[in-house]
């Protein structure tokens, strides 16, 4: 068993960022991925993102490439792309004929803007579909300027995440008696749909328009990020009353005025205060020993090379090597169907011979 999806195949047309996300996620958890691609000096840049995949090459502008294509996607359940909308079908590869050749097909498609929309066939990266969904204006210190949180929110939580997530529902749908579907994934609408706990409680006067100001954006003393002596940082959680009581105890702040109104908000400047004065006393090591195992919901902020050594992270070999390369492990985990051992990334064409196999199984 190399997982729950063992027995599904997947075509994944070589693109970057969102699309070998997905990918992953769907070779991880044991699906057969064959990546179609060619020379490309970007993918190098793809690591770990590629692992587990079979590799086959194809030129998509020869026709006889194209027909070895829609050979492949016979056999397959789904295929996913990542070009800008009409490629494909200039390609020759566009849903209507792939699926007409496999009415079972699960046909997903990354895009940053969608498959329509009057920026559908504009140019774009993360930054820009996190700003136009609203979620980059709201990732912000109050009266500083927004910070982009790497490429987390569009490329991979709001795009390859939601991909595989749906291509794994219509795969579903599919098992029980449908037929194939198109999935226009887009990444605006993706990094839009993260947000919706927060529209939520806008829609309640909880969460006001100002970045840096609110429960969860660096706004409550209470949920922010803390220098420490040494010049490492610490962060708390203490939103519900029981944990910000712990955090007031063992600060021994509990008996003062400023923190006896968790909420409210006038307060929170001089709590700010309070805390960043107190959290500077002592090195990020000291304030681990004073707060590990409480309920103060603390943790210290961790550089990647700090994560690796983590006795949390360690006792669940959170990260494992693969191909020489120190990367995170697949998860979520299953108690029946583990996925296996990830493979490092195929080279370029290593498993052309699957083209000819497809190819006698047609002719035979």
């Amino acid at each position: 068993m190399t997982g729950p999806l063992e027995g599904i195949r997947v075509v994944e047309i070589g693109s970057l960022g969102p699309g070998p996300f997905a990918g992953m996620m769907l070779a991880d958890h044991g699906a057969e991925v064959i990546r179609v691609e060619r020379e490309d000096p970007m993918q190098d840049l793809m690591g770990p993102l590629l692992r587990s995949r079979k590799s086959v090459a194809l030129d998509l502008k020869c026709p006889d490439d194209i027909a070895r294509l829609r050979d492949l996607c016979r056999t397959a359940d789904g295929l996913i792309e990542g070009f800008r909308p009409g490629v494909m079908e200039r390609l020759g590869l566009g849903p209507e004929i792939l699926m007409a050749d496999n009415p079972k097909l699960v046909y997903g498609r990354m895009t940053g803007w969608g498959q329509d929309g009057p920026y559908a066939h504009l140019a774009g990266h993360d930054i820009n579909y996190i700003a136009l969904s609203g979620v980059l204006g709201a990732c912000a210190r109050s009266g500083e300027i927004p910070v982009p949180p790497m490429n987390l929110l569009g490329d991979f939580g709001g795009g390859g995440m939601l991909l595989a997530f749906a291509m794994v529902s219509a795969l579903l749908a599919v098992q029980r008696g449908q037929q194939g579907q198109v999935i226009d994934c887009a990444m605006t609408d993706g990094s839009a749909l993260l947000m919706t706990m927060i529209w939520g409680l806008k829609a309640k006067g909880i969460w006001n328009g100002a970045a840096g100001t609110n429960l969860l954006d660096t706004g409550a003393p209470f949920y922010d990020v803390y220098e420490t002596a040494d010049g490492r940082y610490i962060c708390i959680g203490s939103l519900e009353p029981r944990f910000f009581a712990a955090l007031c105890k063992i600060l021994k702040v509990d008996d003062g005025p400023d923190f006896c109104n968790q909420n409210d908000r006038q307060s929170w400047p001089v709590q700010k205060s309070k805390l960043t004065a107190i959290f500077k006393s002592g090195t990020r090591n000291f304030w681990v020993d004073i707060f590990e195992g409480s309920d103060v919901c603390f943790a210290p902020v961790l550089t990647m090379e700090e994560a690796l050594e983590h006795h949390h992270n360690r006792s669940r070999n959170c990260f494992i090597e693969v191909g020489g390369v120190t990367q995170p492990a697949p998860a979520p985990r299953y108690s029946l169907t583990p996925c296996a051992f990830p493979t490092a990334p195929p080279s370029l064409g290593k498993d052309q011979s699957l083209l000819e196999e497809v190819n006698m199984a047609r002719r035979g």
